[in-house]
């Protein structure tokens, strides 16, 4: 009688490792054509957050938050919602449009 494992044997499963995102290289300083398009574009976004900054110019977090607060204390850009972990702004719309 021969034994009941001597069918064909499988192998044991390999698990992949996954796929490893790269690691974005985001600007930590304002340079000057990132300032031009800062000032130029910021304005017509209809929702100004951390995360659209970060996104749209590739700046980090805490640069993106610095610039949301400069662009408020100009008055290009209006609160929406200003919780302490989330601050949504929005463009500030004249009297003219």
């Amino acid at each position: 009688m021969a034994p009941a494992n001597t069918g064909a044997k499988k192998q044991k499963k390999k698990w992949s490792k996954g796929k490893v995102k790269d690691k974005a290289q985001h600007a930590v300083l304002l340079d000057k054509a990132t300032s031009d398009k800062l000032y130029k574009d910021v304005q017509s976004y209809r929702l100004v957050t951390v995360a659209t900054l970060v996104d749209r110019l590739k700046v980090n977090g805490s640069l993106a938050r610095k610039c949301i607060k400069e662009l408020e204390e100009k008055g290009l850009i209006k609160p929406v919602v200003t919780h302490s972990k989330m601050q949504i702004y929005t463009r500030a719309v004249t009297a003219a449009e």
